[in-house]
């Protein structure tokens, strides 16, 4: 048993670290009352950004993919405002592509699709975490898909590759790495290969067209966008 499940208050919100454990049916997020924490609005280009918090069961998920699991939740629980790197290939895969572009396709995967895995933003780039093979298919794929030259350079990591995840509780400075959909129950659902080539799909053509307007960018005169999870699968 680790530090953040000992802490749980039996009320779904832990009392140590400031890591919120609380989950709805299905251990889907219940924070915002069913909504997608702020973190997805306040992607660059805003004013103020947050950083999304890891529950206790996101927590063991992420462990799950390094080499010595307890290993890394003993650093997390002395340092939980470390980031940790972990390898790619086993539990998750991770298409790291650039903000603007990430910013298109999460809007698509949310406001179309099935939602997403974990998302994590670094220095002006999206890390979506993919089903385990991503990597491997999605180049082949998009080689093939009529709009996938208009589909910036995505760098696919998988086996053989490792990323560095972000901190667990701290919210972070602008410029550093944060999660933007923290990881929030020991069996998240991962869009796979085929799934993103949509979203990549999408997201190019909006791009290509000046009367879609993205719904992540809303007019001075609406409120944020606000993502339902209970569509995430």
């Amino acid at each position: 048993m680790n530090a953040w499940q000992r802490h749980d208050d039996g009320t779904g919100t832990s009392t140590g670290m400031g890591i919120r454990t609380g989950s709805g049916p299905g251990g889907r997020s219940s924070a915002g009352s069913g909504h997608l924490p702020h973190a997805l609005h306040d992607l660059p280009g805003t004013d103020e950004q947050h950083a999304a918090r890891v529950t206790a069961a996101g927590a063991d998920w992420l462990a799950s993919a390094a080499a010595y699991p307890r290993s890394a939740l003993s650093v997390w629980q002395s340092r939980p405002g470390a980031p940790v790197v972990l390898p790619c290939g086993s539990v998750f895969d991770v298409v790291n592509v650039e903000s603007v572009f990430g910013r298109r396709l999460l809007d698509a995967l949310w406001s179309e699709g099935p939602g997403s895995g974990p998302v994590a933003a670094h220095r002006g780039r999206m890390l979506l975490f993919t089903a385990p093979g991503t990597a491997q298919r999605l180049p082949s794929l998009l080689d093939w898909e009529e709009w996938g030259d208009a589909v910036p350079p995505l760098l696919c990591h998988g086996t053989g590759d490792a990323v560095t995840v972000p901190s667990l509780t701290s919210p972070v400075p602008r410029s550093s790495m944060r999660w933007l959909v923290a990881p929030d129950t020991r069996h998240p659902w991962l869009p796979g290969p085929e799934v993103v080539l949509w979203a990549c799909v999408r997201a190019a053509r909006s791009a290509c067209s000046p009367s879609v307007r993205l719904s992540i960018f809303p007019r001075a005169d609406q409120g944020a966008k606000v993502y339902d999870v209970s569509r995430r699968r």
